[in-house]
């Protein structure tokens, strides 16, 4: 027993560094409250108390960098400054998402019904923030603030992928978007949707193992599309359940249909592709 307390004792110092994961999500729903009223726990009042949060906050993500050296490289609080300073076109691409969301979904009667009870807008915005942190250079605490949109939502989105405006997540829980995923503009996935890697080797971590998806795509609900060289061409779309691991040109429909001949017994699973005239390639 004393060899297990000491064990856990000496764990403790070693951590005694480690950002609490209270304090990360703290900070990322007060950021997030801060932005959108919808989240936070009162609103503010007048216009002074905006400028105070900003300036309370930026000392906040100062104080946790500072504290957390390890986490970077540089001086914590220029990229606590550098980070408030592009918080505004982040909160831009947000908005932008929330538009896409609500063109995209019948069922959305107003703005304010996405940024108050939707899963897709939560994930996408803890992403954009910690994806800001991400480029700053800064390590785990932006996996921390995904993975607490990840617990939340059942999205997964790893902040070093990179996506492009007006992205749209439909229902999402079990939608997982890889590291290393390049996603264009005005793409939209629904729930189930896996864009991962083909190998898991530890070896492959600083090569691109994700895919490329390009502008104005679409991939419904299921569908898994792996590797790192594979590029779904701008325009095309996905079907439900399909699996892709080559890359497919613009303009492309691919979805899986089963079919049944004279006996029961006799069953074949296809995938169909066809170009944007609706002819088989």
């Amino acid at each position: 027993m004393n060899s297990f307390i000491s064990k856990i004792y000496h764990a403790h110092q070693e951590c005694s560094n480690c950002p609490s994961p209270k304090v990360i999500h703290k900070f990322f729903e007060d950021v997030l409250g801060l932005l959108f009223p919808e989240f936070a726990s009162e609103k503010i009042k007048e216009e002074k108390e905006v400028a105070a949060k900003f300036a309370e906050l930026e000392i906040s993500l100062a104080s946790i960098l500072t504290r957390n050296l390890h986490l970077h490289k540089g001086d914590g609080e220029k990229i606590s400054k550098d980070f408030f300073l592009e918080l505004e076109l982040v909160y831009e691409f947000i908005n932008q998402d929330v538009d896409a969301i609500y063109e995209g979904d019948p069922a959305a009667k107003s703005k304010a019904e996405i940024l108050r009870s939707y899963p897709g807008f939560y994930a996408i915005a803890a992403y954009r923030i910690a994806n800001l942190l991400h480029r700053l250079g800064v390590s785990l605490i932006p996996r921390m603030i995904t993975e607490l949109a990840h617990g939340r939502t059942g999205i997964e989105i790893h902040p070093g992928a990179k996506i492009g405006q007006y992205f749209c997540i439909d229902h999402g829980t079990g939608v997982v978007i890889g590291e290393t995923t390049v996603i264009g503009d005005h793409v939209k996935i629904y729930q189930g949707v896996t864009l991962g890697a083909l190998s898991v080797n530890k070896a492959d971590a600083d090569i691109k193992r994700h895919p490329t998806i390009e502008d104005h795509v679409v991939i419904y609900s299921g569908a898994t599309i792996l590797g790192g060289n594979t590029v779904i061409g701008e325009n095309s779309v996905i079907g439900g359940n399909v699996w892709l691991t080559k890359s497919i040109p613009a303009g492309s429909k691919v979805y899986y249909q089963t079919q049944m001949y004279h006996t029961d017994s006799e069953v074949t699973d296809l995938y169909v592709f066809k170009n944007d005239q609706d002819e088989a390639i």
